[in-house]
């Protein structure tokens, strides 16, 4: 795998990983960006992990009970989920995963591609982010560009301080 530095240009990659890029680029915010075969899973992102030097952030798209609230959850990919205990943290009842519909729908992400950039989607303020404090402290941020087959690494200060600002998330 090679690194990458910035936006690709292809027009052939899928309009939201075009949309990401073209965000961060108008946000003035640098990126390293990795192609790869498609990466489901942490242990799928291992090899990623290895190139970038740190590690890549678990993203999980959560739902409440009965569906009236959404998560996008971001945590350290060796890190258990624990779901009672976050659904005691953020007071909410049990926490499960939220479906493909909704992640199209909010995010405009497939499965396996869930990224806080998705978020950019999110224009109604329909799903609610929450960081394990790991990631927030963390030097480097790496995602999905709103596709599995690439890779991004970011400042983590730059995700908190610009990119989520610019998409009117905290």
């Amino acid at each position: 795998m090679t690194i990458f530095h910035g936006n690709p240009h292809d027009t052939t990659r899928i309009p939201q990983e075009q949309a990401c890029y073209a965000l961060l680029d108008s946000l003035g915010i640098p990126y390293d960006r990795i192609d790869h075969d498609p990466a489901f899973t942490m242990e799928a992102c291992a090899e990623i992990d290895s190139v970038f030097g740190t590690k890549m952030c678990k993203n999980l798209f959560l739902r409440n009970s009965n569906g009236s609230a959404f998560y996008l959850l971001l945590m350290p990919g060796d890190k258990p989920f624990k779901t009672k205990e976050l659904s005691a943290q953020i007071m909410s009842t049990r926490l499960s995963f939220a479906d493909e519909n909704h992640m199209r729908e909010y995010l405009d992400l497939t499965p396996g591609s869930v990224t806080v950039m998705g978020l950019a989607n999110d224009r109604e303020n329909r799903v609610q982010l929450l960081s394990d404090r790991d990631v927030y402290e963390e030097e480097y941020f790496c995602c999905h560009p709103c596709i599995n087959t690439s890779s991004i690494r970011l400042h983590t200060a730059d995700v908190m301080d610009r990119f989520l600002p610019a998409v009117n998330h905290t």
